[in-house]
């Protein structure tokens, strides 16, 4: 397919048929991360957010002998209903 790198403001971009996001598996609103090799822009979707981490990640971190408990907030002091 043949396309036109559009100026949109003080940025340039390319759209895409929903046909190619379907072929790609993405979805308008998905991450992505674009990267430039050999002078070539490659696009790829992201499995999570750059800088974040999956909870299987995060729950890998945790003390084994990690024993949670309630919280003791105190009396309420509004309308909260307890």
């Amino acid at each position: 397919m043949l396309a036109v790198i559009q100026k949109w403001g003080n940025h340039q971009g390319l759209s895409f048929t929903q046909e190619m996001l379907n072929q790609a598996q993405m979805s308008p609103g998905d991450e992505v991360f674009i990267t430039v090799q050999k002078g070539e822009i490659i696009i790829k979707p992201t499995t999570q957010e750059i800088g974040k981490h999956t909870l299987a990640e995060l729950v890998a971190q945790m003390p084994t002998d990690y024993n949670p408990h309630e919280e003791k907030w105190g009396q309420p002091v509004g309308k909260e209903v307890w």
